[in-house]
């Protein structure tokens, strides 16, 4: 007993010697419990070697990047609907047989959209219940918000209409100016990331209005969730967005309806046994490890090093032809064009109709280019950029990374010329933001640090785009006489459901269309 306890007590300060000597290389605390990358809010900051590759706009002092803004004040609100309601562990899992995950408990879902949720392979996984909201209108669409007034188990903090971010008053104050951003995960940023892009641009507006313009103040609301497509966002500017009445509204995303395989003809088949999220097996575990342990991450890239190339360039991959759709100029699109590819005719057509119903109510709308980090012949270290090269070799997988690149360049171009013909601002962040993968958690999302520099380039963009309207007096504009005390598409409070998919519905009664499980 006394050779096995000291055995034992060796390989534990081994390991933790082994654990601290590990993150001290990568560069982080051993007092950490949980990793940064694992959080979202870290990974490596080499931001210092590309911030003076961003040209200023006048009046933006270039120290205000390194200054952390204050805390959120709304940071640690727990959201009524789920008191007594979440599961005992809100991050343990849910049914992996099903898409459904612990933090989608933390949503207030659209009754519209989900229906019996017995009948949703993708309810059918919920702990036995659901927060969902009334749709005013019984639109479909957005098909969930965050919940409101809620800071969630993976860190998200909301204000009181589901947004992301700091509490925002509904009624403008006249000496205000106020910009929302649109889009989807990359606009929402991950969870357990600190603070988005909107947080840190309002941040850095409140300094620019002290310097250069006192008595100015600037609220950025950050209206973007994950998942949701050009007419989800939509919907949620027509529902969401325009009751605030903005000045600016800026659309950033290109990636959930970024779809290649319309383009080839036989695509290639996933090989057997390449399958995405494998659970219960030793590589799900040392995923989910790795989130607290150094040494788990090292042991999750050496497992999988049979399935990464030696060197960390592209995988060899099965041959296919990429067949451009005839009578699209690759060169100079026509954005009217049915034959778009990756869906650009149906993005185009929600960001006219963002675009005019914005214009309705005097407000302005903005697009981004959309940032991808893909380009042929690049390089990823094995280790750090392990998710970037998943994401492009196993979530697109057959596609090669020049035509990824190819078809990122071509829908930026699409929007490039949408702005320049519909008369709108274009804030162009791929012309400025380094191809740096440390500043990358996937080929899309950024990490804090990639974060903090995409949002300091659209500073720079916006600065002489609100200097101009300051200067013609159409900004800040005043607020409409007329404006409710409330948010009317938040006049309905979420509820909580609950039901029992183990259970058979009984017989419906003659003329019920209703399910007695929820």
């Amino acid at each position: 007993m006394a050779n096995g306890f000291l055995v034992a007590v060796s390989v534990v300060l081994c390991l933790a010697v082994a654990e601290a000597a590990t993150r001290w290389i990568d560069g982080h605390s051993f007092l950490e419990l949980r990793l940064p990358e694992a959080r979202g809010s870290m990974g490596l900051d080499t931001t210092a070697q590309h911030i003076d590759s961003v040209p200023l706009a006048r009046g933006v002092d270039r120290t205000w990047f390194y200054r952390p803004p204050p805390p959120l004040p709304n940071r640690g609100q727990h959201s009524p609907w789920t008191e007594g309601a979440a599961p005992a562990d809100p991050l343990a899992r849910a049914d992996f047989r099903t898409d459904f995950r612990p933090p989608d408990f933390f949503k207030a879902w659209n009754a519209a959209f989900v229906g019996d949720p017995c009948a949703s392979p993708f309810f059918s996984g919920a702990p036995g219940r659901l927060i969902v909201f009334d749709p005013p209108s019984g639109e479909r669409q957005p098909f969930y918000r965050y919940l409101p007034n809620t800071t969630t188990p993976l860190g998200l903090v909301t204000n009181q209409f589901g947004f992301r971010g700091p509490p925002v008053d509904y009624r403008r104050r006249p000496d205000t100016v106020r910009i929302v951003l649109i889009g989807a995960s990359t606009t929402a940023e991950a969870h357990a990331t600190a603070y988005s892009g909107s947080e840190m641009l309002h941040y850095w507006l409140g300094l620019w209005a002290a310097a250069n313009h006192p008595g100015l103040r600037f609220e950025v609301i950050n209206a973007g969730r994950e998942a949701v497509k050009s007419p989800d966002i939509e919907a949620i500017v027509r529902q969401e967005v325009l009751p605030l009445r903005p000045d600016l509204v800026l659309y950033y995303e290109g990636a959930n309806q970024f779809e290649l395989a319309p383009l080839v003809k036989n695509l290639p088949a996933r090989p057997p046994g390449d399958q995405q999220g494998r659970e219960g097996t030793v590589a799900d575990w040392l995923r989910e490890a790795s989130g607290w342990s150094a040494l788990a991450r090292r042991g999750r890239a050496l497992f999988g090093m049979t399935e990464i190339t030696e060197g960390g360039g592209e995988p060899p991959k099965p041959d296919y032809k990429l067949e451009w759709p005839r009578g699209v100029d690759e060169a100079d699109p026509d954005i009217a064009s049915p034959d778009l590819p990756v869906n650009l005719p149906v993005i185009v057509a929600d960001l006219d109709r963002m675009r005019k119903e914005l214009a309705e109510v005097g407000s302005e709308f903005a697009v981004a280019s959309f940032m991808w980090l893909v380009r042929e012949g690049m390089v990823l270290n094995p280790l750090r950029n392990r998710l970037i090269y998943d994401y492009l070799n196993v979530n697109h997988f057959p596609f090669r990374y020049r035509d990824i690149a190819r078809l990122a360049a071509f829908q930026n171009r699409v929007f490039a010329k949408y702005a320049a013909t519909r008369g709108v601002p274009f804030i162009d962040i791929v012309r400025y933001m380094p191809f740096d993968p440390d500043l990358f958690a996937d080929a899309i999302h950024n990490t804090q640090p990639g974060i903090n520099l995409r949002a300091w380039i659209v500073l720079q963009q916006l600065v002489p785009i609100i200097e101009a309207r300051l200067a013609s007096g159409a900004w800040p504009r005043s607020p409409p006489p007329a404006q409710p005390d409330s948010h009317p598409a938040f006049a309905i409070e979420p509820r909580l459901i609950t039901f029992d998919c183990t259970r058979p519905p009984p017989a419906a009664s003659p003329g019920d269309g209703r399910d007695s499980r929820g």
